[in-house]
């Protein structure tokens, strides 16, 4: 069977992206900002429930990225140093084990999303589809254009720099100058979330999520077609019902690629082919996290949730962090780290999903996905307050 690393994809066909329909719509139709489930705006979030604490979660080192105004930002980790940015056009660097500032630049353009890093560059976008890429000591590299505002922090590997716009567009960039090498277009519904997530770089493949439920499979080296699968169908009398978008980052385990879709499904597919593995109901807008055993998800509502890798089944729940808006579950140990719309990082025991730690941030929410920081967690708050948390 052809490994994906072999890059022999057949040619993806290249359709007209239509977004109409779509106009004013962003805002309301966002992760970042509502639509944390149906009846977000009825319900209130859940209390924070009293817990005994198995485990210390203490702020090690705080630092100021600048605020993310409506856009979601991500801290990258290169070479033992954080990258972070903010809507203002800010880039920093600082020390991973200190939080001490070594660089901070200004980009001079408001930004939309970062940062990435990889093949020596730390990048980020703008609401006007500019890519800025500079070196790990903040040296301007290139600057390229895309077809429409980004959301995402670009990502790169194997020379290439991925980048993908709002518009559905998803372009291969060289990183050595930034020019293009490939872009890959499909078609996107009338009605769709607008959504911060980007791309996953794995085994000589990129693999991203859509609106409509669909997750695909393209080539790093020339951006063709190499599957596409159904995560989740659109169902539902209205638009807003039939609404089933990939709306978080998919996760490569070994030979499977899972992804989880709002108002739709969690599945799991082989890498090589796109072919199901299995398949069960579920909805979420925040994403999915894997280890050795188990594949956890944030569900719409706020339930964190336990699942089989291997079949699917239930392994545990927990509920009281509803309403919430969970952020993508990390992996931490032998727990479960998720972030929530007031700043605070739950520790969840990953045997049974109770509490096992919490801690305060600056008390806006965090939107990004918790990161590894070796054995710490690191989060980046809407505020810009970026946290390095030490469990002791």
């Amino acid at each position: 069977m052809m490994e994906i690393k072999a890059l022999k994809f057949p040619l993806a066909g290249l359709l007209v992206l239509s977004l109409a329909g779509c106009a004013g719509i962003g805002e309301s139709l966002s992760t970042g900002f509502g639509l944390w489930g149906s009846n977000d705006k009825m319900e209130k979030p859940a209390p924070l429930a009293e817990i005994k604490p198995a485990v210390a979660l203490k702020i090690q080192w705080q630092a100021s990225a600048g605020a993310a105004g409506d856009y979601v930002f991500s801290p990258a980790i290169a070479a033992g140093s954080v990258y972070a940015a903010g809507y203002d056009g800010s880039l920093a660097r600082f020390d991973g084990e200190s939080g001490k500032q070594q660089w901070r630049i200004e980009t001079g353009k408001k930004l939309s999303a970062g940062v990435g890093a990889g093949e020596g560059l730390v990048m980020v976008a703008t609401r006007k589809g500019e890519v800025l890429a500079y070196d790990l000591e903040g040296k301007a590299l290139w600057q390229a254009q895309v077809s429409s505002e980004v959301l995402s922090a670009p990502q790169a590997a194997e020379g290439v720099v991925v980048v993908r716009a709002a518009d559905g567009q998803i372009f291969g960039l060289d990183a050595h100058d930034g020019k293009r090498k490939w872009v890959y277009q499909r078609a996107l519904p009338a009605l769709a979330i607008r959504s911060q997530a980007g791309v996953v770089v794995a085994r000589g493949g990129v693999f991203a999520g859509y609106a409509g439920g669909k997750l695909v499979a393209i080539s790093l080296a020339n951006g063709n077609l190499g599957w596409e699968a159904s995560v989740a169908q659109p169902r539902g009398a209205t638009e807003l019902e039939r609404i089933a978008d990939i709306t978080s980052l998919p996760v490569v385990d070994g030979n499977h690629v899972c992804a989880v879709a709002y108002q739709g499904r969690v599945a799991c597919f082989d890498i090589l082919n796109g072919n199901l593995a299995w398949a069960r109901e579920m909805s979420s807008l925040s994403g999915l996290a894997v280890d050795y055993s188990n594949l956890y998800i944030s569900d719409a509502r706020g339930a964190v949730h336990a699942l089989d890798k291997n079949s699917g089944a239930s392994i545990w729940k927990q509920d009281k962090l509803l309403y919430r808006r969970v952020s993508a579950p990390l992996v931490m140990g032998g727990y479960v780290a998720v972030a929530d719309l007031e700043g605070y990082v739950h520790l969840l025991s990953r045997e049974d999903g109770s509490f096992a730690g919490r801690a305060a941030t600056d008390g806006s929410a965090v939107a990004a996905d918790p990161q590894a920081l070796k054995q710490n967690i690191l989060v980046q708050t809407r505020n810009g307050g970026l946290f390095s948390l030490a469990m002791q």
